[in-house]
């Protein structure tokens, strides 16, 4: 077997990208490749196979190997729920909350699961392809590091290193990152890649080869800068908009501290008819059709920062001008009564009151909800699927009237008696075609066209791939994999 790692000058440099790139030319050569991240710090994560939660990027690059996703494929998972605390998630089950104090004490106990995973995976792939976290040269850092090169280091692996030419300052981010390694961890990098190039490669060429001859390391490719390109954000939320054909809905999505899983708006970003608008701190929230307030990791504070900001005046006024009003996840838990978390979870034990738009409560408990679902929604009666990440159960009158009929015959979610407010816990609803469809004709688009979003990011991932042969030094790349 042979692990080969990606490492990044800064965070955004493209290693999830590539790393996907990567599995995805491999698969192509009937080569199983597993993903991995040893550790990843994220709000957008995904409910794997085993019922654990893994980064959201890992489950994107399973998808990219052939695989369903599993928890060995990111051990160590931290959700901030703070500016300096997050809960910590151990092989896909949450352990609990800890400082970053705490948790730099704890990583002696969580490289042993990383090490774990890994020789799992590594015992059933002959390649598993490692993305690694932030940068290698985080003084700060390096003590007890799992993330980057003290992995490296453990299952001695050879690392790429990509920076991101688009940002400025490519030469100083690699030869920086380099003189900031040790000797060891010098020798270990086999090369560089360069990320999001634009213009004529030959003007960049000087700047290679002066590159190769500094530091004795390959230039293995220069990847160009993609228009259009849409992979699931690990973390940042992307804002971009696919172009808009004729008169389009108008979708509000309120920016919380601690939003959680925003990839669930990408179908609606890259929807023709959909104008999307991410709605931030001190903002208004614009004229729309549909407002959707989002997951969030600390339901209560952000809720709490949602009045703040005057938001909820400005969501009983849309609804008072007829405008649909969907909460997904913990946007969910805002529309009704209150909300309780007696073992303080998502921070001070405590009870909140909600929105009171929809008829129940929320209670906060110890075990989280992890499940991949599918059913019928209840508007026009259409297949949908997703997944739950939850540790709130909701009870009240408000679920006789359900937004979803689970096949596995549980509800989920409401619906107003006047058919204005819709409530569900299910994450990646509008992936499903039809269900998205309905949903958008219920805010009030009339001839929906339907997009096929799975179908989009095999598109994507395949871009990726012919990149890789295209701009990539392949024989390298191959004799690095150990093919």
């Amino acid at each position: 077997m042979t692990t080969l790692m990606v490492q990044g000058t800064t965070s955004d440099a493209g290693k999830s990208t590539l790393v996907t790139a990567l599995c995805r030319w491999l698969r192509r050569q009937g080569v199983s490749v597993a993903p991995f991240k040893p550790q990843n710090m994220a709000l957008n994560s995904a409910v794997t196979a085993d019922g654990g939660e893994i980064g959201r990027a890992q489950a994107v690059q399973a998808q990219a190997a052939g695989l369903a996703p599993h928890t060995d494929m990111n051990p160590v998972l931290l959700k901030p729920n703070s500016d300096t605390g997050a809960q910590v998630i151990i092989h896909g089950r949450a352990i609990g909350n800890m400082d970053a104090v705490a948790y730099h004490d704890y990583k002696r106990i969580a490289r042993e699961a990383v090490l774990e995973s890994h020789a799992r995976l590594a015992a059933r792939h002959p390649v598993v392809m490692v993305e690694g976290a932030g940068s290698p040269a985080e003084i700060n850092l390096r003590a007890g590091d799992i993330a980057n090169m003290g992995f490296a280091e453990a299952v001695d692996c050879p690392v790429i290193l990509i920076a991101d030419i688009d940002k400025g300052g490519v030469f100083a981010h690699l030869v920086g990152t380099l003189a900031l390694l040790s000797e060891s961890e010098q020798a270990r990098v086999a090369g560089f890649v360069i990320n999001r190039f634009r213009g004529d490669i030959a003007l960049l060429q000087p700047g290679l080869d002066w590159l190769e001859q500094r530091t004795g390391k390959p230039v293995l490719g220069v990847l160009p800068y993609l228009m259009d390109f849409h992979l699931e954000a690990e973390d940042a939320i992307d804002a971009r908009q696919s172009a808009k054909s004729g008169e389009a809905l108008r979708v509000a999505v309120p920016v919380l501290p601690r939003i959680s899983n925003h990839t669930d708006f990408d179908p609606l970003r890259l929807h023709p008819q959909v104008d999307l608008r991410f709605v931030g701190p001190g903002q208004p929230i614009p004229p729309a059709d549909l407002i959707v307030l989002p997951g969030s990791k600390s339901v209560r504070a952000d809720l709490a920062h949602l009045r703040a900001q005057g938001w909820e005046a400005a969501i009983q006024r849309h609804l008072r001008y007829g405008g649909k009003l969907l909460g997904i996840c913990g946007g969910l838990q805002m529309l009704g009564q209150r909300i309780d978390d007696p073992l303080g979870l998502e921070g001070p034990a405590g009870s909140s009151p909600g929105l009171g738009l929809l008829d129940f409560a929320t209670l906060l408990e110890a075990e989280k909800q992890l499940r991949n679902v599918a059913g019928r929604l209840v508007l026009e009666d259409v297949p949908v699927a997703g997944y739950e990440i939850h540790a709130g159960v909701c009870q009240g009158p408000a679920l006789a009237n359900p937004a979803v009929r689970l096949d596995d015959g549980r509800v989920d979610g409401a619906i107003s008696a006047d058919g204005q407010v819709l409530g569900t816990y299910l994450h990646g609803l509008f992936e499903s075609s039809l269900a998205c469809a309905a949903l958008l004709r219920w805010a009030g688009l009339g001839e929906v066209e339907q997009v096929h979003y799975h179908a989009l990011r095999e598109r994507e991932i395949d871009r990726l791939a012919d990149l890789v042969e295209a701009h990539l030094d392949v024989g390298r790349l191959r004799g690095l994999c150990g093919l």
